[in-house]
């Protein structure tokens, strides 16, 4: 079953984050078992060369990838698309119009403004047909919710035809409260209380970035009913391990 199928179906998905540039990060995490992965190119040095590679990993190991673009971009998201991602995640989406934006760049007309290219996705020119049928109904725009102006206009913009999921990003919709990192604070936590609200009611596929390696904190997001769950990042994980299994060790010696 394909990540759109299972994201229409309101499954729960399980995916991570990519900010190393190397294949073999993709491939030890596509591996593991997640349902998708997502490249980053907002809070990395990753380039649009590596973000081909590391697709082409993912996707070969049976994951699907996706890539959280650096801003809302017709250019960057259809150069991206052409790569053969299978959709993106777009930051900052704070109005219905920047959601409608998001998705015709991602879309081919008439569904958007998408121009068209004959790259890897197209299968380097050999089924550009076959493409356009796929991408008119398996391809994923996934909005991000990090600004307490996308709070405000959450309703707007799930509305959007073509919307798959939204992400809660909660380091920078902390900091557009003044209180960046304090996820506790009761203008953090009324916030996300309007998201949930507001995405039970729409019956919308809701998503959180569960920063810390923490299973306990991603389980508890599951029960919150979260269906769009990201599993840390890679460097978190290397860090954490490296660190964890140091302390053993010393504490031994």
């Amino acid at each position: 079953m394909s990540l759109k199928q299972k994201l229409s179906e309101k499954q729960v998905t399980i995916g991570s984050w990519i900010t190393l540039g190397h294949p073999s990060i993709a491939e030890i995490m596509a591996k593991a078992g997640y349902d998708w992965l997502t490249v980053d190119m907002e809070h990395s040095a990753i380039t649009l060369h590596q973000t081909q590679q590391l697709i082409q990993v993912i996707e070969l190991s049976g994951c699907a990838p996706l890539v959280r673009v650096g801003e809302n971009n017709p250019n960057l998201i259809k150069r991206v698309m052409d790569t053969g991602a299978h959709g993106v995640i777009v930051p900052m989406v704070n109005t219905k119009e920047e959601a409608e934006k998001a998705v015709a760049s991602v879309k081919y007309p008439p569904k958007g403004f998408r121009g068209v290219g004959l790259a890897r996705a197209q299968k380097y020119g050999s089924d550009f047909e076959g493409y356009k049928d796929w991408n008119n109904t398996e391809s994923i725009v996934v909005v991000q919710i990090e600004h307490i102006k996308a709070v405000e206009n959450l309703e707007a913009i799930l509305s959007v035809d073509g919307v798959d999921a939204f992400i809660i990003g909660p380091y920078d919709l902390s900091g557009s409260l003044g209180v960046p990192g304090q996820f506790d604070h009761p203008d953090m936590l009324a916030a996300l209380a309007r998201i949930k609200e507001v995405s039970q009611n729409l019956k919308a596929v809701s998503g959180f970035h569960v920063i810390p390696p923490d299973v306990d904190a991603l389980k508890k997001k599951v029960k919150e009913g979260y269906k769009f769950i990201a599993h840390s990042l890679d460097i978190l994980f290397l860090g954490n391990n490296c660190k964890e299994a140091l302390k053993i060790i010393r504490s031994e010696l």
